[in-house]
């Protein structure tokens, strides 16, 4: 006959399982963030025990999140140093430019031709709210660049969402959170948050009249310099901003 003891052993084990794969994940994206924000730039280094002392947390989890950021290409390990954030490789953010660039003018065109057959009261609902916030006047337009960079994300998500196919938006979400992190330096000048909104604004204003050609040309361009001024970036720019998000 089995205790009570013997009984709940299983459970417990599962538990601290479930535990360790939760804080793992908060390490995971509290260091994800920290890059995205600048916190860390590459050619930066740092220790376990400096990761588990920030975060208050055991050495188990942190070392589950850095061996999935070094999966994914955003750190190594020396056994002497460390920890170092890699420098980003510049063919793949192109290569992922380009499989947005795919995605999104689809979701335009599938926006434009789907609704002037059946308008889905969702996807007007997903545009007349891009509609409010991006179509204003000048002085009412933000001047926060971590804001207009979210918003930014915001917008080019939700046209894909419109477009009614979950697997596309998935995806395109995937994509999104891999560029983020260089994405963010395309908002540290003004002239990129004015360009931002004015083309965003016709972006809109093509799909809403449903010019579908029209909304695919604009879209394309606006993500052409996007991709454009990534291929600009220094190892200055990320200290830069780093100088910055301490301000």
């Amino acid at each position: 006959m089995q205790t009570e003891k013997s009984k709940s052993t299983p459970h417990s084990s599962l538990e601290k399982t479930v535990l360790r794969r939760s804080r793992a994940d908060e390490v995971y994206e509290a260091l994800k963030r920290d890059i995205a924000n600048f916190k860390l730039v590459p050619g930066d280094r740092f220790t376990e025990n400096s990761v588990t002392e920030q975060l208050k947390v055991s050495r188990t989890p942190v070392r589950q999140a850095l061996t999935r950021l070094q999966q994914e290409g955003y750190v190594e390990v020396s056994f002497r140093s460390g920890w170092r954030v890699l420098p980003f490789d510049f063919a793949k953010f192109e290569q992922l430019y380009d499989l947005r660039m795919v995605l999104e003018t689809t979701a335009a065109q599938r926006l434009c031709e789907e609704s002037l057959r059946s308008p889905k009261p969702v996807n007007r609902a997903l545009i007349d709210a891009l509609t409010a916030l991006w179509l204003v006047p000048p002085e009412q337009r933000s001047k926060d660049t971590q804001q207009v960079s979210q918003w930014d994300e915001d917008f080019h998500c939700a046209l894909v969402a419109a477009a009614g196919n979950p697997e596309m938006a998935r995806v395109h979400r995937e994509v999104t959170e891999r560029i983020r992190i260089i994405r963010r330096l395309d908002f540290t000048q003004q002239a990129r948050i004015d360009a931002t909104y004015e083309e965003h604004g016709k972006i809109l204003a093509a799909i809403r009249a449903k010019r579908s050609d029209q909304a695919v040309m604009l879209l394309r361009a606006h993500i052409e310099t996007s991709q454009a001024e990534v291929k600009k970036i220094t190892i200055h720019q990320f200290h830069m901003a780093r100088q910055d998000a301490r301000c």
